[in-house]
């Protein structure tokens, strides 16, 4: 449950339990307010009545002394008022207890008003003893009418002393339960106010100790797990992540760093084997020429040669360049020591034109063809053979470089390829040559391609070495396949 279902839920339930407290005590009061409002509306109404009737024997006094016409009007207007309290009377709720009182008490009213009726008739047809003696009878109702509805009080406030014991029992029970709502609800808003502060707050806790540890450069850290679906579960695993995107720079850019090491060090061990280049490559040309002139034409073509491969090895390492410059290189290579083997070693290359746009680090494959004359074939007397075989399929470009030379043992052949630990045979390995040994390439080509599968290596003793390079594809290149021997 996340935290913003947990504030929809437990607020409202919270809302709906201080709304029932509040309910009841309202219930209360308003049970016990309507009740007295009634007994209150009778007995004032009795009163009204009572009242009026007094109020009616004198204006009909009045009118019987001055017989004036306003005074007549305005016992007319008091009667139909009285008449008007009557027919109120009439509608009040009754009981068992005072059923009969209140249809007495109408009875009288309708007396009195019949009474009264039959005193101006009186006037009008009869003498003044007549009237007189009428008078009498109706100041003895209206006084009949008081003396009952004092009575009515009595009554009211009689019926009423149980009910309000009941009412005030009742209103005790509800503010008992009330009181036990208002105290549950409290206890529920502690606990659950404690129960979300602490589920909101452990978890940003854990997660500020991790950012803190994270900060500090602290990347090994785990980062905590919460088993709750909520907004603290996406933060822990946007941790993870972030963890896993940082390793991951921290990784490449430890490749990164270790490509240029790698690079640097060559070029220092180039630099360090240069004296003067430009003079150098003069000097060359120079005797190029010169032995062109004296007609020493293979000795031009081999300083030619030379001065290629010096200008080639002096170049940028850091920048990629395609197989086709890398296989001219090997050309340079191959014709000087073919100078110096003559006979006695045999070069093939075979070559697909399609794979020649290929992307490679620079002096790659030179290094693994000196490996090939210093260590393999370099002894032998006659019969040797160099190979150097490119291919191309859908998805990679093989370089094969082959020699039937001394070969090596599975101790050697396994440090080469364990890229990751101390080199104990590098002397041995790189003994006589430029320095550029094989461990070195193998780590600038998987640094470049960004694989562990690159290389592949098969040598026993005696029956020569295969190198094998599984490049990825970088760029595409035409058809057409061209085969070029030796």
């Amino acid at each position: 449950m996340n935290i913003r279902t947990k504030l929809f839920v437990f607020i409202p339930v919270l809302v709906i339990l201080v709304s029932a407290v509040t309910y009841f005590i309202y219930y209360s009061s308003k049970t016990m307010q309507e009740s007295y409002n009634l007994m209150m509306e009778r007995i004032l109404l009795y009163k009204q009545i009572a009242q009026q009737t007094q109020q009616n024997l004198r204006t009909l006094s009045s009118y019987l002394i001055d017989q004036k016409e306003e005074t007549y009007q305005a016992l007319l207007e008091q009667n139909n008022e009285l008449q008007s309290l009557k027919l109120h009377l009439g509608k009040q709720a009754r009981t068992e207890m005072n059923v009969t009182s209140i249809k007495n008490y109408e009875n009288m009213i309708e007396s009195f008003l019949e009474k009264e009726e039959q005193v101006l008739e009186a006037t009008d047809v009869r003498g003044l003893q007549s009237y007189v003696a009428l008078y009498e009878e109706t100041e003895k109702i209206a006084g009949f009418i008081q003396d009952h509805g004092q009575s009515l009080v009595d009554l009211e406030l009689s019926n009423y002393q149980p009910y309000y014991k009941q009412i005030l029992w009742n209103t005790q029970q509800m503010n008992n339960i009330g009181l036990a709502l208002f105290v549950v609800n409290m206890l529920l808003s502690i606990v659950f106010v404690i129960w979300l502060s602490r589920s909101i707050t452990r978890p940003i806790h854990l997660l500020v100790r991790t950012a803190k540890q994270i900060s500090k450069g602290n990347l090994q850290i785990t980062p905590p797990v919460f088993r709750r679906d909520d907004e603290f579960r996406i933060l822990s695993e946007a941790f993870h992540q972030m963890l896993t995107n940082i390793r991951k720079l921290i990784a490449k850019e430890r490749e990164h760093l270790e490509r240029d090491r790698l690079v640097k060090e060559l070029e220092l061990k180039a630099l360090q084997s240069q004296i003067n280049p430009h003079f150098l490559f003069n000097t060359l040309n120079a005797l190029s020429k010169l032995a062109l002139i004296e007609g020493a034409e293979r000795t031009s073509n081999l300083t030619i040669s030379v001065s290629n491969l010096l200008r080639y090895n002096l170049r940028k390492l850091d920048k990629p360049v395609t197989l086709r410059e890398e296989v001219d290189n090997t050309k340079e290579y191959f014709a000087i020591q073919q100078a110096r083997f003559r006979d006695r070693i045999r070069f093939e290359m075979h070559i697909e034109e399609t794979a020649m746009d290929q992307q490679i680090p620079c002096l790659s494959l030179q290094p693994i063809l000196e490996n090939a004359f210093i260590h393999g074939v370099e002894g032998m007397e006659e019969g040797a053979a160099v190979s150097l075989s490119i291919t191309r399929s859908e998805d990679e470009v093989l370089v094969t470089i082959a020699d039937n030379g001394a070969g090596m043992s599975e101790e050697v052949r396994k440090s080469l390829l364990d890229l990751g630990s101390p080199e104990p045979f590098r002397p041995y390995m790189e003994r006589k040559s430029t320095g550029l040994g094989s461990r070195n390439v193998f780590k600038r080509l998987q640094l470049f391609y960004g694989r562990n599968d690159i290389v592949e290596l098969e040598s026993e003793p005696g029956k020569g070495t295969t190198v094998r390079l599984r490049l990825p594809m970088k760029e595409g290149a035409d058809a057409n396949v061209s085969i070029v021997n030796r």
